[in-house]
C-alpha cells in the first residue's frame, strides 16, 4: 500500500510558484484542465534526482510560458514491475499525458539544458 501511494504522489506547480505536494488523483480530479507530466524514476538515480530539480526550477519561472498548470507525478519504477521492465536502462524518463488520458514519452532533457530552455521545451510539447 505505501509503495502505491509512493508512486502515487504528485508535485503541483501552484500559481504563485509555491510547491504543494498531494495525491495526483485528487489533484486531477479537482483541476481536470490541468496539464499532466510523469516522471518515471528511481531512488538513488543522480539523473533523476537532478532532472526533478531543474523542473521544480522551470515550474518556478513566471511569465509567457508559464507551467503554472502543470501537475509533475512522479514514479518509482522499483513500485511496479511493469514499469520497472519497460524505464530500467532508461530513466529519467519524461512523459506527457495526452487529452485521452494515453501517455507520449518525451524526447530525454540534456541535464545540461538551462532552466528557462527546460521551460519552453516543456511548453512546446503541450503546444
Amino acid at each position: 500500500m505505501a509503495a502505491a501511494m509512493s508512486a502515487n504522489w504528485a508535485f503541483l506547480a501552484a500559481r504563485r510558484g509555491q510547491r504543494q505536494w498531494g495525491l495526483s488523483c485528487s489533484l486531477s480530479s479537482s483541476r481536470p484542465n490541468r496539464r499532466k507530466l510523469v516522471l518515471y524514476s528511481k531512488p538513488g538515480c543522480c539523473l533523476c534526482d537532478g532532472l526533478k530539480e531543474k523542473l521544480q526550477a522551470a515550474f518556478s519561472l513566471s511569465g509567457p510560458d508559464s507551467l503554472n498548470d502543470v501537475i509533475l507525478q512522479v514514479r518509482d519504477i522499483t513500485t511496479n514491475p511493469e514499469w520497472e521492465r519497460a524505464y530500467q536502462y532508461g530513466i529519467p524518463v519524461l512523459a506527457k499525458e495526452n487529452s485521452d488520458g494515453k501517455e507520449e514519452i518525451l524526447p530525454r532533457l540534456s541535464p545540461r539544458l538551462s532552466v528557462e530552455i527546460i521551460q519552453k521545451k516543456l511548453v512546446a510539447a503541450f503546444s
